[in-house]
């Protein structure tokens, strides 16, 4: 990251491109600027519903954000949503979310707190929980709360209001967790909230319950959600696209080379603490004008994430092994290794790259065979008909992105 004045906490105008950067909408900078103006430590609150036991790309798009915050002064607030959680979160949802349980909640809540530290500053960070003060909290004190926002105005939300107008169920708990989340602003005095764009209702929520309870209404920011690996939808682990902070380097560095040229630009603008923005302006001509290879700059990035997760060592390593699969020569020792298990008969060589993930059916295994895009330990193979039994084991390849290295054991 670039220097920065000394007077970090002023709306100077490097600090707010900073803030700015890759972020979807501020409401409202006008306000922000004079936040920022007060010269004091602002309250920066993101909330995390511990849905999931670990952590991924996606999430770190909102903890760099809060990290770039902290490096200009600012205190952040992780916020788990161990309370929340237990509702569950209907954004984006066609159907009433099954709620966690509590024992749920704390396992992964306890797996999160954990894991923020390799992106956040412990020592500018507020780690909390809600139930803190929602367990507090009786049925009166709840129904109070509900008495601040109409059905009508609940139903504002897209996809409340599609589920509606579909005939949907709508749980009446739902309609509490936009409420909820709003009143964690108020209890924890924020300056500053931060969500994906498809929390802009909820943060909005935020603002209105502030100043109802006669606090400053928080600056809402809002960050673009982020692709996963297959370039079209949001990172997900149910679909499979993400890459997850604990996993090993190599599987970062391997699953990042994957990613489109054009999702490369958009992931270094959220991810990346390393390319300032007049840098990623520079690199996109170099690599439009042929002067930089798109790959070169995409192992910058794989390389940084690598290295921020499990360290220089480490991810120069995890770029070695990648580079030993590429170039077929080097060690590729440093690959994951993947078991498949197999009967006497073996697999045949289809059914093989299907069994590692290369390939999504057999099918398309014999037509990449056709088109000698498969590689062993760097040698291109076309047999279908080739066995492989137990005891092999070797690197496969599929196009010049989609490798595995297997073992085959028996069954």
């Amino acid at each position: 990251m670039p220097p920065l004045p000394e007077d970090t906490m002023s709306a100077d105008p490097q600090a707010l491109a900073l803030i700015h950067r890759g972020a979807a909408d501020v409401i409202k900078d006008g306000e922000l600027e004079a936040r920022l103006a007060l010269g004091r430590p602002l309250r920066i609150k993101a909330g995390f519903d511990p849905t999931a036991p670990d952590l991924h790309l996606g999430h770190t798009v909102l903890l760099n954000k809060m990290r770039q915050f902290q490096d200009l002064g600012h205190t952040a607030i992780f916020l788990i949503g161990d309370f929340t959680g237990m509702i569950g979160d209907p954004t984006g949802k066609s159907v009433t979310r099954k709620p966690l349980t509590h024992e749920e909640v704390l396992a992964n809540a306890d797996t999160y707190a954990k894991q923020v530290f390799k992106v956040l500053d412990r020592d500018r960070t507020e780690v909390r929980f809600n139930s803190e003060w929602f367990g507090k909290m009786d049925a009166s004190d709840m129904i109070r709360l509900a008495a601040q926002h109409t059905v009508a105005r609940m139903l504002e939300r897209d996809d409340f209001a599609k589920r509606y107008a579909s005939q949907q169920p709508i749980a009446i708990h739902e309609f509490l967790y936009p409420l909820v989340q709003g009143y964690d602003s108020v209890a924890l005095k924020c300056d500053v909230e931060l969500g994906g764009t498809d929390q802009r209702f909820n943060l909005l929520m935020g603002r209105g319950l502030q100043e109802h309870f006669g606090q400053p209404a928080q600056i809402v920011l809002t960050m673009p959600l982020l692709e996963g690996i297959d370039g079209v939808h949001k990172m997900s682990k149910s679909l499979g696209n993400y890459i997850g902070i604990d996993e090993p380097a190599i599987d970062m560095v391997t699953k990042t080379m994957k990613i489109g040229d054009d999702l490369m630009w958009r992931w270094f603008e959220l991810l990346s603490f390393d390319v300032s923005l007049d840098e990623l302006v520079t690199m996109r001509r170099d690599v439009a004008s042929g002067a930089l290879n798109p790959r070169d700059a995409k192992l910058r990035l794989a390389r940084e994430l690598a290295a921020r997760f499990h360290g220089a060592a480490e991810a120069e390593k995890a770029i070695a092994g990648w580079h030993a699969v590429v170039r077929g020569e080097g060690d590729t020792s440093s690959l994951p290794l993947n078991d498949i298990t197999v009967s006497a008969e073996g697999l045949r060589l289809p059914a093989l790259l299907t069994a590692a993930g290369l390939t999504s059916s057999n099918s398309e295994a014999n037509r990449k065979l056709k088109e000698r895009a498969v590689r062993i330990d760097a040698h291109v193979v076309e047999d279908p008909q080739r066995v492989f039994t137990a005891g092999f084991e070797g690197v496969l390849q599929v196009g010049k992105r989609n490798f595995a290295r297997v073992r085959l054991i028996n069954t």
